[in-house]
């Protein structure tokens, strides 16, 4: 075992067995306790959980290796992802916790009608079960190399320790485990960015100084037949509009994700709520803003190391992660002129996205332990993610699904707690199989799940609480149009169930296609309520009340504070 092998061991054995032993402390016996932790998590702990929860392998993983090859049309998950929290925190989280219910199907079966909830509970399984899929790869990915293992048998290994946590504590073994894993992973991530900023520019502080490298890394990707790192609309082929449709997919998923908002309610209070989202929001913007400069100074490092070299002395990343498939050399090349993150496009080197932050340590020539905390770090994310879906996954099957549809007269605490630990066991079964064989790089699979929530969710939740006309056959038909469109785009445009992938319609990319999803719902939810009866004034005193709290609610949150 080399020195790497050994730190990352070591790292990651002991990150695991302190969310290990936060789960078995936090285990739980009763359904509020698995879904919402109680509503007792305290706001600053909930914050840096939902950011935990949040930044997963697509962040920690994918995010900046995107940004590497996207240059500044990397933007759109920057501004996507962080501009979805400002909605959440300011459209739907306070309410949806005001309104006191377990889930979002809950929610929405109250708001609507219960044939709405039911579709609701089967969207809200297909989002998260899409978005565990990046993670069981991410997690797979980091095995594979830093353990010297089958990316198989990586797979597995990860999934077997998120299902083992998430099922002993639920939501809240999950949340204070959450709050271990944001301290590794934003821990993990600051260092070697530190690091490498120091080493290149002598200014310490990533998010300034990589501005100094940009003018030599727009020339070094040129020169290997990349488009300039600073070039607007060129790393995306449907250009200026791909670019708008996507960030809005993102943003509208991310306010709409129902992993997310299940947080909210787990706080103590309406306020605790709202302040629960700025929290994340700043816990988050230590990632996002060093995410450009991880990815600038990744890829100035790979081609500076590879500039003028020939193919028998190529740097010793190359052959490491050449070992998991993740990083080939073209037969016959003596120098490298060419790099690519295509397998398809005939470069010399070809280098996944989803390698070069794990990689950007050796690529920077860090020491063992730093490249052994990056790969903790890229575990926690992964598997912080993956815990909070299989919770949304659980409770949609058993809350949503079998209490309400096929155990109508009544199931009791353990029946549901049974059948929730069953449904996060067959997801994480059919997640290790799609996660050993994506369709995407782990980044593009998540946004996938962002674009199928902001043409499901996003709609009928701002619609449900600002619009009291909204009612469910509008909701029920707004829903299944958003979805079905989304999707069915999403399957023409991939290759998946065996089939080819098309072009792209107007140069709308998959994981820009929830947008356009969304203002379809918007439109038939909209239209179908006006042609169709209001909803009770029952139902339509409740979204006053949410909205306009009485008195005495008023008071009772003040006094709470």
């Amino acid at each position: 075992m080399d020195s790497t092998q050994l730190w990352t061991t070591v790292f990651i054995l002991l990150s695991f067995g302190v969310y290990i032993t936060i789960a078995w402390r936090s285990r739980v016996k009763e359904t509020k306790e698995f879904y919402v932790a109680s509503q007792g998590v305290p706001t600053l702990a909930n914050g840096a959980a939902v950011a935990a929860d949040w930044m997963s392998a697509a962040s920690f993983i994918g995010m900046a290796g995107l940004i590497a090859f996207l240059g500044s049309d990397g933007s759109v998950y920057l501004m996507g992802w962080t501009g979805g929290f400002v909605l959440l925190a300011l459209l739907l989280a306070p309410y949806l916790r005001k309104w006191g219910k377990f889930t979002v199907p809950e929610f929405v079966g109250e708001r609507y009608a219960e044939s709405v909830r039911l579709i609701a509970a089967v969207a809200a399984i297909v989002v998260s079960f899409v978005y565990v899929v990046g993670q069981m790869n991410g997690g797979g990915i980091v095995f594979s190399r830093f353990l010297n293992v089958d990316i198989t048998i990586g797979v597995i290994i990860s999934a077997a320790i998120i299902f083992f946590y998430a099922v002993l504590g639920g939501m809240k073994g999950i949340t204070y485990t959450q709050v271990a894993q944001y301290v590794v992973l934003i821990t993990a991530y600051l260092i070697p960015a530190v690091a490498v900023a120091q080493m290149t520019t002598n200014i310490p502080i990533p998010q300034v100084s990589y501005g100094r490298i940009l003018a030599e890394l727009d020339a070094l990707s040129v020169e290997f037949g990349l488009h300039e790192f600073t070039e607007a609309f060129a790393g995306r082929a449907g250009g200026q509009l791909d670019v708008f449709l996507v960030t809005a997919s993102l943003m509208l998923g991310t306010a709409g994700l129902p992993h997310v908002i299940i947080r909210f309610y787990t706080t103590k209070t309406v306020r605790g709520a709202r302040y629960s989202a700025f929290w994340a929001l700043f816990f988050i913007a230590l990632l996002y803003l060093t995410a450009p400069a991880v990815g600038a100074f990744t890829k100035l490092n790979m081609l500076q190391g590879v500039q003028g070299v020939g193919t028998d002395e190529l740097p010793g990343w190359i052959d490491a992660w050449g070992q998991t498939g993740l990083v080939t050399v073209a037969d016959g090349v003596d120098t490298i002129t060419s790099v690519s993150n295509d397998a398809s496009s005939g470069a010399d080197l070809v280098v996944n996205n989803d390698i070069l932050v794990m990689a950007s340590p050796e690529l920077a020539g860090l020491p063992g332990p730093v490249i052994g905390l990056m790969a903790a770090g890229a575990m926690a994310a992964a598997l912080s993610t993956a815990a909070g879906l299989l919770l949304v996954i659980s409770s949609a099957a058993s809350h949503d699904l079998y209490f309400r549809v096929i155990k109508t007269d009544g199931a009791s605490e353990a029946q549901q707690m049974m059948v929730g630990r069953i449904a996060m066991a067959v997801a994480i079964l059919v997640a290790i199989v799609a996660g050993i064989n994506p369709p995407a790089f782990v980044a593009q699979v998540v946004a996938f799940a962002f674009g199928l929530a902001a043409s499901t969710f996003f709609p009928i939740l701002i619609l449900g609480i600002f619009w009291k006309r909204a009612n469910g056959t509008g909701a029920a038909a707004g829903m299944l149009t958003g979805l079905v469109f989304t999707a069915t785009y999403m399957i023409y445009t991939l290759e998946v169930f065996g089939l080819e992938a098309n072009e792209h319609l107007f140069g709308i990319s998959p994981e820009g296609i929830g947008a356009v999803g969304a203002a379809l719902n918007f439109t038939v939810t909209i239209v179908v309520s006006l042609l169709t009866a209001p909803p009770s004034q029952h139902v339509q005193d409740m979204v006053e009340e949410i909205r306009y709290p009485s008195l005495p609610a008023a008071k009772e949150t003040a006094e709470t504070h």
